[in-house]
């Protein structure tokens, strides 16, 4: 698993620049830690529009998505979530992962925020194919954590970004650019 306890910053150049450590192992006390540090007044976020607006830009880039930098300064993580290949069946191994998200998002610091749940994918392949199945792979986390850890379904939303938006820029097809962000993007209300 990735932390990312500064958040990424979408650049000019549709880039994204992570800007902490990362970390193989963690605790549910970081997970908790990086995902409560909430800012006053966070923007209001609409999971359909962040979507249409990759889908109507695809290949353009970050720079092409304006209202995902209001994303930015929002306290996040990236989770290495393995699927099976060309699946969006979570792989056995990255249950404890998964599991360990839902620990948190049940903990009494995070009861009542909303998460977003953002699917990446490498730029493996066809850019509409990549990101039909970062969509599903989003889908998949967020009723995952529904169903089998019960987290409420109204705190989770899921937006796939497909190769949009890589963390490893130098190198699109590299293992780090295929994973799960997840953005607490404020209280229920």
């Amino acid at each position: 698993m990735r932390i990312s306890k500064l958040g990424f910053m979408l650049t000019l150049v549709g880039t994204i620049i992570a800007g902490s450590a990362r970390a193989e192992a963690f605790t549910n006390q970081e997970l908790i830690s990086t995902l409560g540090q909430v800012a006053e007044g966070a923007p209001s976020i609409d999971a359909a529009l962040l979507a249409e607006e990759v889908a109507a830009n695809l290949g353009k880039g970050g720079a092409a998505l304006p209202a995902w930098s209001r994303l930015a300064a929002m306290p996040q993580i990236n989770v290495d979530v393995e699927f099976e290949l060309n699946s969006v069946v979570i792989a056995a191994e990255s249950y404890r992962n998964v599991g360990m998200i839902a620990d948190a998002l049940h903990d009494p610091r995070l009861l009542g925020h909303k998460i977003l749940i953002v699917g990446h994918t490498d730029s493996t392949g066809d850019a509409k194919d990549n990101l039909k199945l970062s969509q599903a792979r989003a889908d998949a986390i967020r009723d995952a954590l529904s169903t089998t850890f019960a987290v409420a379904p109204d705190r989770l939303f899921a937006v796939g970004v497909g190769e949009e938006m890589p963390l490893n820029v130098t190198d699109p097809k590299a293992p780090a650019n295929r994973r799960v962000q997840l953005i607490n993007v404020g209280l229920l209300k």
